[in-house]
């Protein structure tokens, strides 16, 4: 069972949920009409931390499961919250301003990376050794 991976997934769609919360009330704070997605600096930063999420979700959530399942769900499961805590830092900082957006950036993507690159190597170390 991957109960630690299935809570993670739940935590990071939640997450990807209060960052469209956050779009829609920057919309409104900020008078920014749909479907324009620019038009205010701070309306742009938090639309950016959204579809920057996105972006990453596809990068994300595959490598996570296929971690789980290749390797270990409570591992998998650690580094999802590792990912989801740089998207928040991600998002506290860009929210300030796009230049401290690095380090969330940063911690985000090496919890990714290590997702996708433990996965991959689990799934070539079974096809050799199969």
């Amino acid at each position: 069972m991957y109960h630690f991976t299935a809570l993670v997934t739940c935590l990071a769609i939640l997450f990807y949920l209060f960052t469209g919360i956050q779009v829609s009330k920057a919309r409104v704070a900020l008078g920014v009409k749909a479907p324009a997605t620019s038009g205010h600096p701070d309306f742009e930063r938090v639309f950016r931390v959204q579809m920057n999420t996105l972006e990453w979700m596809p990068v994300f959530l595959p490598s996570l499961w296929l971690f789980a399942i290749y390797i270990s769900d409570a591992a998998a499961a650690v580094l999802g919250l590792v990912w989801i805590a740089g998207r928040l830092l991600y998002l506290v900082g860009y929210s300030r301003a796009a230049a401290k957006r690095g380090p969330g950036f940063a911690v985000q993507g090496l919890a990714a990376g290590v997702l996708w690159l433990g996965a991959l190597g689990a799934i070539a170390w079974r096809l050799i050794h199969a």
